[in-house]
């Protein structure tokens, strides 16, 4: 009698269990905001010759002409990324007649690293930037953003290649830093690394086999701190030639921190030299 009385309970329970589960797992994810698009070979053309911001570009690997070829050079010129891709990727990206050209225009503005330099000089102030080589998350570019602008930084260096696009999730988790802080995009991290040796800023690489404990590094003086892919961490080329490669030393032997935390805790420690000196 009991059981009889029990079973159609039971039974009921897990169906609404059931109906429940299935709801979480059918019900639709949310679609991630994405960035204005610009299509087909004149759009994206008149873009670039009216200086509307380019976030990045997408060609069709077997375009040519004339319109594809100014295309790539102005890509170069303005340090715009640009991706050649197959048609499937196009496709993709918009069911409109595309030429093997489109475009993702910007929500942000972007300054060259050697005006951005100068005008922190000009200022009277000490140079403070954050490097990204390789950081493709926009979740934690964002984060960097937020922990630089508070810390002091006035810049965040992004190389067109092997970077994370800045999209309006960035700029949300950047709760609007990477409005106000001075974005300088570099066709290459090799390249950032030239021009901010000629200018007399210490570069330093962060490692987790650093020789030099983040808080005996003199980060008063005019500095740019690289931080590596959320996997890899910096390239073997910043290794190589970064003055000084430095370490957030730990309590436990556990060698992973997030590269949006670990770049706060170097940041903070910038900004605790500099308010202190």
């Amino acid at each position: 009698m009991y059981a009889s009385l029990f079973f159609p309970l039971y039974r009921s329970a897990v169906q609404h269990q059931t109906m429940e589960h299935n709801k979480r797992s059918f019900s639709p994810r949310p679609q991630k905001p994405s960035l204005p698009l610009l299509i087909g070979r004149k759009p994206v053309m008149e873009a670039l010759a009216g200086g509307t911001a380019i976030e990045k570009i997408f060609l069709l690997r077997t375009a040519t002409g004339e319109e594809i070829n100014a295309i790539k050079q102005l890509c170069r010129e303005r340090n715009i990324p640009l991706s050649q891709v197959p048609v499937e990727k196009l496709n993709n990206l918009t069911k409109a007649q595309h030429q093997g050209v489109v475009a993702y225009t910007s929500l942000l503005e972007y300054i060259e690293l050697q005006e951005a330099i100068s005008f922190v000089v000009d200022k009277g102030e000490t140079p403070l930037f954050v490097l990204l080589d390789g950081v493709t998350d926009v979740r934690n570019v964002g984060a960097i953003a937020r922990s630089a602008l508070c810390c002091g930084a006035q810049g965040l260096i992004l190389p067109t290649s092997n970077a994370a696009s800045l999209t309006e999730e960035a700029i949300k988790t950047s709760a609007g830093a990477l409005r106000q802080i001075m974005l300088c995009r570099t066709p290459s991290v090799a390249q950032a690394l030239d021009v901010l040796r000629l200018n007399g800023i210490n570069v330093l690489g962060t490692n987790m086999k650093g020789s030099v404990p983040v808080f005996e590094a003199d980060l008063t003086i005019p500095s740019a701190i690289v931080m590596g892919a959320e996997d890899t961490g910096i390239s073997k080329d910043v290794i190589k030639r970064a003055d000084q490669l430095i370490r957030i030393p730990m309590a436990k032997a556990f060698d992973s921190l997030n590269v949006s935390v670990a770049a706060g805790m170097i940041l903070y420690e910038a900004a605790k030299q500099r308010l202190t000196q």
